[in-house]
């Protein structure tokens, strides 16, 4: 969204008589990642000192920058579209430019028109989409919520292989060791290296779609199309009552085809739930096959289960133990008031790793930093969900 509006102020300034080429505006990205977005002040002193050439100009281009970044006013709006990343109307390059000039040459430095003020675009330093639950999002907001998750970098912590490179490691590569010593009459005189390969872990995906997950179904199948458009190898379930592997539906082009091939194949949606019959069938059809590379599993649920506690707790104990990490995803977390009491959430939380929100796109943002900081053991250092909640001790 910033590298968008970047090159809409580019075109603004150009308009309005800098010069501002491509270049200069590659110039301003990279000294916006080295200075960095902590304030708006920030922003205009780095771009003014990239994009600004010529002393004249320095008070057209504050003028540009004050009617182009405007703080984002509090509204009592709850749908805020521009704020996550509704595409406002677009100022004309000449109406804009005569707006600036006219600022200029006003002594008195009043700013522009009001119904120019209101059609730029804003600066806004706090996003809603970030913190808004998915319960809440129009179907708009989904939309751009599933096109800023496309945007997350999704990265999940290395895996030692069995396979071996050449490199600064610990052992002897015995056959390099002699290939490179025939020349040196046998003497031992270089003594190459070897170091296990690595690769990023695959992620196991469970996901709840039962009836009392259906304000956020929708909203995290979007998220397990991302999960699997990453370099992370993904494995993507969802269940009810029953469990429903859609892995090859993931890899389709586009999202509407994943939503469509996905309602097709899911017979049980909105339906019961029963997490302990689900997390057995995987265990008993899938976990031979999927758990045995050291997978992190994710399992989205709020919880609320018909079936036996007994069952869930002995699969979850099962789950458990056969991967590398077990994290568990609720997105009634976000609560403040929310706490585990349900029998299904108290059979499980004594097999989960780490217990997190799920709710908004701050969570998500917070889950993807997460994967990628995974050590190598199985618990982490207390870890924290975003909303100030403690994961299991």
């Amino acid at each position: 969204m910033l590298l968008r509006n970047l090159v809409h102020f580019g075109r603004l300034l150009r308009g309005a008589g800098l010069d501002v080429h491509t270049g200069r505006l590659l110039d301003a990205v990279q000294g916006i990642e080295q200075v960095g977005l902590r304030s708006r002040e920030d922003l205009r002193l780095t771009l003014r000192t990239i994009l600004v050439h010529r002393h004249e100009d320095f008070r057209r281009f504050d003028q540009a920058f004050e009617l182009f970044w405007r703080e984002h006013r509090s509204s009592t709006r709850d749908n805020v579209l521009g704020a996550i990343g509704e595409r406002p109307r677009e100022v004309s390059v000449r109406t804009a430019r005569g707006a600036i000039e006219a600022t200029v040459q006003d002594d008195t430095g009043e700013g522009a028109p009001e119904a120019l003020k209101g059609s730029i675009r804003t600066w806004s330093p706090d996003d809603v989409r970030r913190t808004k639950d998915f319960a809440q999002f129009t179907p708009a907001e989904i939309e751009q919520a599933r096109l800023a998750l496309r945007d997350l970098e999704w990265r999940v912590a290395m895996r030692r292989t069995r396979r071996w490179s050449p490199g600064a490691g610990a052992r002897l590569d015995l056959r390099r060791v002699v290939r490179k010593n025939m020349q040196h009459g046998g003497e031992l005189l270089v003594l190459p290296r070897r170091r296990r390969k690595e690769k990023m872990r695959p992620v196991v995906l469970l996901c709840d779609i039962s009836g009392s997950m259906e304000t956020y179904s929708r909203m995290l199948l979007h998220f397990a199309y991302a999960l699997a458009r990453s370099r992370a190898r993904v494995e993507a379930f969802l269940f009810a009552t029953q469990l429903t592997r859609i892995t090859r539906h993931l890899h389709s082009t586009r999202a509407e085809d994943v939503v469509k091939a996905v309602n097709r194949a899911v017979p049980d949606w909105s339906g019961g739930t029963r997490i302990g019959d689900a997390i057995a069938t995987f265990n008993r059809c899938w976990g031979r096959r999927l758990l045995g590379h050291g997978p992190v599993v994710l399992l989205i649920s709020d919880g609320w289960d018909r079936g036996d506690p007994a069952i869930l707790r002995a699969q979850m104990a099962r789950l458990q133990r056969s991967c590398h990490r077990l994290i568990w995803l609720n997105p009634l977390l976000g609560s403040p008031e929310y706490e585990p009491l349900t029998r299904g959430m108290q059979a499980a939380l004594a097999h989960v790793d780490d217990f997190l929100p799920a709710h908004n796109l701050a969570s998500l943002e917070s889950l993807a930093a997460h994967l990628a900081a995974l050590g190598s053991g199985r618990r982490g250092a207390d870890f924290r969900s975003t909303e100030g909640t403690p994961a299991r001790a």
